[in-house]
């Protein structure tokens, strides 16, 4: 059954089953594989869209690139993915899906950690600079654009110059892990709207909260 499962997950055929490529959408959450940096804040794109999962009851199965899981959203139907290519080479996982489903661009939306913004803040953009991210920057060279829809979860800046790798790869703090099971409420609710409600109602309602 497993071989089984594998070879379904490896196989050319979309996932999707959706025909009208205005109903697919594909959420991608950055972060890098490995147990090491489970808990890190530079891997909240994961933590999001394992919450996701849980929410949803969907499960992720290893396919190219990345993990990936399928569920549907009133009519809409979902690609999940966590890539597998590390954070600084995240564009070549997001491509070759959106390729592969002929998901477009509209319909893709790349959560992040960014320290520009507070502990918890959700903010929905559709287009802007890589702020200095690894994973937003390969994406923009990829796919030869910086209009794309990205879900930034602020993670804060609390380090002293010099320390902000170890600080973005370090563990959340014990009050940071008190507020997260709200806020990762919040982020799900947030990518929800988007695949339901559009971009701007979901700007509109997400945006500061």
């Amino acid at each position: 059954m497993l071989k089984f499962i594998k070879a379904f997950f490896n196989t050319t055929k979309p996932l999707l089953q959706e025909t009208d490529s205005m109903k697919k959408f594909l959420i991608v959450g950055l972060g890098n594989i490995g147990s090491e940096y489970e808990e890190t804040r530079h891997n909240i794109g994961f933590k999001i869209l394992d919450f996701l999962a849980e929410q949803e009851s969907f499960t992720y199965e290893d396919a190219k690139l990345g993990a990936v899981a399928t569920f549907k959203h009133k009519g809409k139907s979902v690609l999940c993915l966590k890539p597998s290519t590390y954070m600084n080479l995240s564009g070549k996982a997001v491509k070759y899906w959106m390729d592969k489903e002929k998901i477009p661009l509209d319909n893709v939306l790349v959560i992040t950690d960014d320290i520009n913004l507070p502990f918890g803040t959700i903010r929905l953009k559709t287009k802007g600079s890589d702020g200095g991210h690894n994973g937003l920057k390969d994406i923009q060279n990829t796919l030869q654009t910086s209009q794309y829809n990205r879900f930034r979860f602020g993670v804060g800046a609390e380090f002293s110059k010099g320390k902000q790798v170890d600080y973005v790869l370090g563990k959340w703090n014990s009050e940071e892990n008190q507020a997260l099971p709200e806020r990762l409420q919040k982020a799900a609710d947030l990518v929800l709207s988007f695949i339901f409600a559009g971009t701007k109602n979901t700007m509109n309602q997400f945006n500061g909260s």
